[in-house]
């Protein structure tokens, strides 16, 4: 939706005085994450880009006492003064989430009206949660002349998750989108906020994605479970070594370690956490060569550790994964918070077409429904256009 279409709704939608400001216009994409995968709020290193989706946003500050919202997909209007959580409607506490932030550090928005429309399909765990997020932070930002930073931008997206919407998220998805650059992969380390990028170039070879059309109600519930044994091994584990700032630091045999005393469900998580930070240390260095044999290995090596250990998979994204590997693709791992969406998949280029159709007719028969294809390219991080 261009610049024009998003104007009408929004002229369509809110009455304006003579005096109201300029509409503005932002967007903040969909992410992938090459490697990485649930360690975000372990202390972790992730390797997630940009891609081409977006959520995109019109706003404008208005002269009333109301935020007025409205999403061109849904076609649901939500006026309000006073800023409270909305069960009825919950996509609007993504846009209450950031304004009780930016309160929170003393910045008053003022009332304006926004026009919501995004092309990142939801529950493939591609973040359009986070992307709005995002989008309205720095929007607010903008508008109001604040220029926030963008790492400030995505902690501030973070928190509103965290407190206001109640998903325990860590912070890869609000940085990557706030930080991408158009070609390259961030490395992130989590514990500290450092980052830096690199060339997603991998010659011969591509990535896309495969999504599962299936979107599992457990979810968030079990991604707040997984935080929390995380969090209960790593307590364990520090008591016997003060020293350690995190899970990711830990050692394969701290979890079999009897005096820390972690349950099995525990053990698990923490595999999974060790293990992953092996694979992307060993991802990093493969990327920056161009071997892309040993990154699809890898890509495979974390989808098992997700289905085995975490327990963050389902039968359906197991199997787009296993008859990938049978096709001999060079990697395939499941992407997100888990229990559907999508499948990223790298491969030799020119088979994706052909082979998606082969998967397709074995999905179909398994589960009844259709798998869909999506092709991107790696973008830039949210902006004004």
């Amino acid at each position: 939706m261009d610049k024009e279409e998003l104007t009408k709704i929004l002229k369509k939608e809110f009455s304006s005085s003579p005096e109201e400001e300029p509409i503005r216009f932002f967007s903040a994409p969909g992410r992938i994450n090459l490697i990485g995968e649930h360690v975000d709020y372990a202390g972790g290193i992730v390797l997630p880009a940009a891609i081409d989706v977006s959520i995109r946003i019109a706003i404008r500050k208005n002269r009333g006492s109301l935020f007025r919202i409205f999403s061109a997909e849904s076609g649901e209007k939500v006026e309000a003064e006073i800023i409270t959580y909305n069960s009825k409607s919950s996509w609007v506490n993504y846009v209450f989430g950031v304004i009780e932030e930016f309160r929170k550090l003393g910045m008053e928005p003022t009332p304006f009206d926004l026009v919501v429309w995004g092309n990142i399909p939801q529950g493939a765990g591609l973040s359009s949660s986070a992307a709005f997020e995002v989008a309205v932070a720095f929007a607010i930002s903008e508008i109001h002349s604040w220029k926030i930073r963008r790492e400030e931008i995505a902690l501030l997206g973070q928190r509103a998750e965290n407190r206001f919407v109640g998903v325990n998220c860590g912070i890869m998805d609000q940085f990557v989108i706030s930080t991408a650059k158009e070609g390259f992969c961030i490395a992130l380390d989590t514990e500290t906020l450092r980052y830096e990028y690199h060339e997603m170039q991998l010659d011969g070879s591509e990535f896309y994605l495969i999504d599962s059309k299936v979107k599992h109600s457990l979810k968030d519930s079990a991604y707040n479970e997984r935080r929390m044994e995380v969090e209960s091994a790593f307590l364990k584990i520090k008591k016997g070594k003060p020293f350690l700032k995190n899970l990711y630091q830990a050692n394969l045999e701290d979890l079999e370690n009897e005096t820390f005393g972690l349950n099995p469900i525990e053990k698990k998580r923490a595999k999974h956490v060790v293990t992953e930070r092996l694979r992307t240390s060993k991802a990093i260095a493969n990327l920056k060569e161009g071997n892309s044999e040993i990154v699809g290995e890898i890509l495979f090596e974390c989808h098992n550790s997700l289905s085995k250990d975490y327990e963050v998979s389902c039968e359906e994204t197991d199997f787009i994964v296993e008859q990938l590997k049978k096709e001999g693709v060079l990697g395939a791992r499941m992407v997100g918070g888990g229990f559907g969406g999508c499948v990223l998949i790298l491969d030799k280029k020119g088979r994706k077409d052909i082979l998606f159709e082969k998967i397709k007719t074995l999905y179909r028969k398994e589960f009844n429904n259709d798998p869909q294809l999506y092709t991107f390219r790696i973008s830039d991080g949210v902006k004004e256009f």
